[in-house]
């Protein structure tokens, strides 16, 4: 594992997006899988700048969705899908045939997920995974508690992560619960990124890097990963002793 610390968030987010269009030279058929949220809007403002200015070539990527909301599709604004639509797919107008997502308004969101494990099994594994870190230490939407071997599955949301979400939305939202694939493409993947910015996160990265790697605080999972890459701001970092970054860099 290599942890980076950059000096802000548009260091730390051109950073990964340099990492990631680094992959597509590699493989131009690189089979991607982007989150959601807060922390990778400005690494995908400057993938659609790259994508735009013709210094990177998206179109024989392939795409897969990391979670959503159950009850919620693309034409919900707090919805993961509307999210990557609007930041990524449609400015760089990514032909739909490349793009495999859970559909969360599906009636059996069981067979969602095996759809989406069976995707990736004939598919993958997943070439570059890119996650940011929740405030209880969830990556994509594995809960504390998640089996660390799950697959695609739904998830019971933690109070936590229904708080936070709020702000994804204009209104007070309920949200009954997730889908998402699982930490075990997360291990999978051949290169596993979790970026995290902002101060308000300093306080779960340093359990992530330092407390016992266990499935009550999913992130630690990445410290078992063989091409794994954590990305912070300085303010995200600013709890880690010099012992600690002395550990990891």
């Amino acid at each position: 594992m290599k942890l980076n610390i950059y000096a802000d968030k548009d260091a730390m987010s051109k950073a990964t997006a340099d990492l990631i269009v680094e992959q597509i030279r590699k493989k131009p058929d690189s089979l991607l899988c982007f989150p959601s949220g807060e922390s990778p809007t400005i690494v995908l403002k400057y993938l659609v700048k790259y994508g735009l200015e013709g210094h990177v070539d998206f179109s024989q990527c392939r795409f897969v969705g990391l979670d959503e909301w159950i009850g919620m599709d693309e034409n919900d604004e707090g919805s993961c899908k509307h999210y990557l639509f609007s930041n990524f797919f449609n400015p760089l107008k990514i032909n739909p045939k490349q793009i495999i997502f859970f559909d969360g308004l599906a009636e059996n969101p069981d067979m969602e997920c095996k759809r989406m494990d069976e995707y990736i099994l004939e598919n993958g594994p997943i070439d570059l995974m890119l996650v940011g870190l929740g405030m209880n230490g969830h990556i994509g939407l594995n809960e504390p508690g998640v089996d660390y071997h799950s697959y695609a599955h739904t998830t019971e949301l933690d109070p936590v992560t229904v708080k936070v979400a709020q702000k994804y939305f204009n209104k007070t939202t309920e949200l009954s619960g997730g889908i998402t694939l699982g930490l075990q493409h997360f291990t999978e993947a051949k290169t596993a990124i979790l970026i995290v910015a902002g101060e308000k996160k300093a306080d779960i990265v340093v359990k992530v890097l330092m407390e016992e790697i266990s499935n009550q605080i999913p992130g630690t999972i990445i410290r078992s990963h063989e091409n794994a890459f954590i990305f912070l701001d300085e303010e995200a970092a600013s709890n880690l002793s010099e012992t600690i970054r002395g550990i990891y860099f």
